[in-house]
């Protein structure tokens, strides 16, 4: 059982109604930008000790689109006074202060660490924290709990006959939601599900053997996308889906069970 403190994190992100970008492209995790990091420190029991709110101004398309903006709550005013990626990742380093060697980082999916890695590796800052382990609480809740389908946060919360407090896409909302599912997870499995990193600061770099790569996260996102996008036709997976599918399967066995756990599409991660 793990009794020390971890870091549960949450993302919003860019998005568009429709799910294509301003100039025309299918949203996916290249023109999707981090617009907040939602953070709760707590322990493994369920206790939360802290959270934290960090909104981040986007860069390529810095005016919030008024489905994403209805989506989290967050407001163009907000976006304007709030500071670069860079900026954001100092001031979280600093909030997080010293961290243990037995420290680990946790999220609802793979979603957020691989939105993390791939925006830390366009602006050339990445968090502290990447360069710990990181656990995948979806799927130790699945293994848990045996449930495969409904396995979302407000379906886990349900679950357990927990209604969700506060805003849901709000990411310090959802993060501390995320911390009332801690006691009902089985951390004995935290050794086999666990991701660990191997991050070489000085270089900007991040990389793992367990990692999938971005360009097969990111042709698996375009493919929803165009997919999604296109009116009166069967939702199955196009010959670009499959493709980065096998790579996943090929690469990763069962550490990723679909695209779903790739992509945590905000509209349907439920």
């Amino acid at each position: 059982m793990r009794k020390n403190i971890v870091l549960v994190i949450d993302l919003e992100a860019t998005c568009w109604a429709g799910r294509v970008a301003p100039d025309g492209e299918p949203q996916h995790l290249h023109n999707m930008e981090i617009i907040e990091f939602g953070c709760a420190l707590a322990t493994s029991s369920g206790e939360l000790l802290d959270s934290l709110s960090l909104i981040v101004r986007p860069i390529r398309f810095p005016q919030l689109s008024d489905f994403c903006t209805s989506l989290t709550s967050i407001t163009q005013s907000m976006i304007d006074e709030a500071p670069p990626f860079p900026a954001v990742v100092q001031a979280l380093d600093d909030w997080l202060g010293s961290l243990s060697e037995d420290f680990i980082w946790c999220s609802w999916g793979n979603y957020d660490r691989l939105h993390v890695l791939a925006e830390s590796q366009k602006h050339g800052h990445t968090p502290r924290f990447m360069a710990y382990p990181h656990l995948n609480l979806k799927r130790i809740w699945r293994r848990t709990t045996g449930q495969k389908k409904k396995n979302g946060l407000a379906h886990a919360l349900a679950f357990h006959k927990l209604d969700f407090e506060g805003r849901h896409h709000r990411g310090v909302d959802d993060a501390r939601n995320i911390v009332r599912l801690l006691p009902f997870m089985d951390w004995s499995l935290e050794t086999e599900l666990v991701t660990h990193p191997e991050i070489e600061h000085s270089k900007g770099d991040i990389s793992s053997e367990r990692m999938i790569s971005l360009e097969a996260m990111d042709a698996a996102t375009r493919a929803k996308a165009q997919r999604l996008n296109t009116l009166g036709k069967p939702r199955v997976p196009n010959k670009e889906t499959a493709r980065a599918m096998r790579e996943l399967e090929e690469g990763q066995g069962e550490r990723f069970e679909s695209v779903e756990d790739l992509f945590r599409d905000l509209g349907s991660d439920e």
